[in-house]
This record gives C-alpha cells, structure tokens and sequence, in this order.
C-alpha cells in the first residue's frame, strides 16, 4: 500500500493556519536529491558564491544548482544573502536546520565511501552473469 503525502490547512483564525503535512519517505528523500546532498556538503565549509559552488559540485548544470538551491531555500536548509555591492554579491549559506541534516547524514555517505568498491564489485559481477 502506498503512502501518500496530504497537505491540509487547518483553517486555525488565530494565525496560525499552517499546513498540516503528512511526511513520507519520498518528501524525505526530496530533501536528499541526486544533487541536494552535494550542495549542502559543499556548504559544510561556509558560504558560497553560486560559481564558487558551481565550480565544487561536479556535474551539476547551472540550470539544476539554480533549481536545487531554490528548493533547499523554500525548505529552510539554505539561506541566500544579496550584497548591496555592483554587481550584487550573491552567497549562500546552511541554516541549522540544513546543518543538522546533512551531519545526519555523514554516517551515510562515510559508509558509502567504505563500500563503494565492493558495491561496484557487486554490480560487475550481477552485470557478467546477466550475459
């Protein structure tokens, strides 16, 4: 049976009306995307430029940073600071919530780093016998 995500207001007259969302696993790996882990690590060391973070996540297009950063942004991880500078200086930069995330996941991606060539190992051999 599948779980799905609802997102209900709760109509409360005092202010308060904020959603009441029922979390699955899916909202939770949105957090996590192909590339979100990436930038958050890559925010471990302080703020950055958006080239500075271009530059350090390897892969990613413009387009995707531009769109990740956005999300990450509307979910509270990463906040983004303009200088009054010309050009506008641009940076950003882990919120707790996003610093707690990512250090959460460090148990994670050390496990990965320490398996990864027995799980390419894995692969080749399921690849070989698949012939």
């Amino acid at each position: 049976m599948a779980v799905r995500s609802q997102v209900a207001h709760t109509g409360a007259r005092d202010g308060s009306d904020l959603p009441d969302i029922g979390c699955s696993a899916r909202e939770v790996y949105d957090f996590t995307s192909r590339w979100g882990g990436h930038i958050l690590n890559a925010l471990l060391d302080g703020p950055h430029r958006f080239s500075e973070l271009h530059r350090t996540v390897d892969g990613i297009s413009e387009k995707m940073l531009s769109q990740t950063l956005r999300t990450q942004i509307r979910d509270g991880l990463v906040t983004r600071s303009v200088q009054p500078t010309t050009p506008p200086q641009v940076s950003y930069e882990l919120t707790d919530l996003g610093r707690g995330l990512i250090e959460s996941l460090q148990p994670f991606v050390e496990w990965v780093r320490r398996n990864a060539v027995e799980v390419a190992a894995a692969r080749h051999r399921h690849d070989q016998n698949q012939k």
